[in-house]
């Protein structure tokens, strides 16, 4: 592929989208298409941008390589190094950022997400943990500017999460956060533990694109909706009116239940979104397993049943396991600092998609 006269073609394609928008007949066009046409753009001058941004970045580092040669300074020679080191670094993220918006837009591109955390193995550990992580992600999301809205939450008494599912909102929420879907382990010594012992604990997340009714239609012959009394914190309204909600999928026999709301509407509103974007998840996953044959990526399936990461308090190390990387700085990350992390991600990700688009050219 000739990237530069790809980039030509699409900064050609990107004045023709923007005129396009500019003058976009509402009477005669449709949300929908408004939509397409909001992301193409988008999509069209992020490219453009990371290649102006990496093309200037060679050339700063070609500078830098000539000048190296012709100064004898040993200190100054460490700082240009320095300088070289990290436009290599920036040259190689913008690379795989490229490839990554070259690729064709996945159906969840520009959608908003549902997250889903719970505790599996270790207990109330476990559970501390998993509020660990809800903590971590909602740091993230105001770094990254997006907002986060509680759906449904069921904690501990010793301050973690049975259970926790949460909306986020933002431009490019879907493209970061879909590679956090599987069980994330953690090696820490626990508060309880009274010897010492560093502990092995687990919880899972799901992450799905949040589903609308144009993309996945509900029939409500094929649903059972149940009305209870909340149960847990919420005040005197909770607690004393049947305002919890579970509606049944009774083709599939899978179900969520609500009751953060004090509104019943409100909690039924909350189920079915869940509902519908959980079974969305699920036709979308038949569909790549029946599209990708025998090929499988080597990402993994995303599946919530796959361990995709460590956390290692002791060594303050965290490890991801699809792409073999390694930082030691669990710390920082815990804090909602994930951008190096899943920056690494997206970057290889988009490279051995990208070479295996190539090669069925």
């Amino acid at each position: 592929m000739n990237l530069e006269a790809y980039i030509k073609n699409s900064s050609f394609r990107l004045s023709e989208v923007e005129r396009a928008i500019s003058v976009f007949d509402f009477a005669s066009g449709s949300q929908s298409d408004y939509r397409k046409l909001n992301l193409e753009y988008q999509k069209l001058k992020n490219l453009v941008a990371a290649w102006d941004e990496m093309c200037k970045a060679k050339a700063d580092l070609q500078g830098n390589e000539e000048l190296l040669h012709e100064t004898d300074d040993a200190d100054f020679k460490e700082v240009i190094k320095g300088d070289m080191e990290t436009l290599n670094e920036k040259i190689r993220k913008l690379d795989g950022d490229i490839k990554a918006l070259i690729l064709p837009m996945h159906p969840n591109e520009g959608k908003d997400v549902i997250m889903e955390i719970r505790p599996a193995a270790g207990g109330d550990e476990a559970a501390l943990f998993a509020g660990d992580l809800y903590r971590m992600y909602q740091r993230f999301c105001e770094i990254q500017g997006w907002k986060t809205e509680l759906m449904d939450l069921s904690d501990t008494q010793l301050g973690g999460i049975k259970s926790v599912s949460f909306k986020v909102i933002g431009d490019g929420a879907w493209s970061y956060l879909h590679f956090e879907s599987g069980v994330h382990r953690v090696q820490r010594i626990p508060v309880t533990e009274a010897q010492g012992r560093v502990h092995t604990s687990t919880a899972t997340v799901a992450v799905m694109a949040e589903a609308e009714e144009v993309d996945f239609q509900l029939n409500p012959e094929e649903l059972r909706i149940d009305v209870f009394r909340a149960s847990g914190h919420g005040g005197q309204c909770v607690n004393t009116t049947d305002s919890a909600v579970r509606v049944t999928h009774i083709p599939t026999g899978m179900f969520v239940a609500s009751q953060q709301e004090k509104s019943q509407h409100r909690n039924k509103e909350i189920a079915m979104t869940i509902l519908r974007s959980r079974l969305l998840e699920i036709k979308q996953r038949e569909e790549d397993e029946k599209n990708a044959g025998e090929r499988r990526s080597q990402v993994g399936t995303g599946d919530r049943s796959e361990r995709i990461r460590t956390y290692n308090f002791p060594q303050n190390r965290v490890t991801d396991h699809r792409f073999e990387i390694t930082l030691y700085d669990l710390t920082n990350i815990m804090e909602g600092n994930l951008n190096d992390l899943l920056g690494e991600i997206r970057a290889i990700d988009a490279d051995r998609r990208f070479t295996e688009m190539l090669m069925n050219e």
